[in-house]
């Protein structure tokens, strides 16, 4: 029997990425396919809600009433594959 343990590797850039966010509401990442970024994200910022635009239920609601999805993030939040629904960068201005 193996036993698997999650490792996280603290990344140079997550003190980074907090010090960016007392500056500016909103932070995008880009980078390459699987290279860890929601991971990061997701281990940074534990508590945000999370959305993937890869879901076509959660892709539908941010392409028919990009307000009102984004009225569930009030505290802020993650949003992965934001790409996919470029509208909503227009919302996020």
């Amino acid at each position: 029997m193996q036993i698997y343990s999650l490792l996280y590797i603290e990344r140079s850039i997550s003190t980074t990425i907090q010090a960016q966010l007392a500056w500016y509401p909103i932070l995008y990442i880009g980078g390459p396919r699987q290279s860890g970024k929601t991971t990061l994200l997701r281990t940074v910022f534990p508590e945000k809600v999370y959305f993937n635009l890869e879901v076509p239920e959660v892709r539908a609601l941010a392409e028919t009433d990009p307000r009102r999805f984004l009225d569930q993030l009030p505290a802020g939040g993650i949003i992965d594959e934001a790409q996919r629904v470029p509208i909503l960068f227009s919302y996020l201005q």
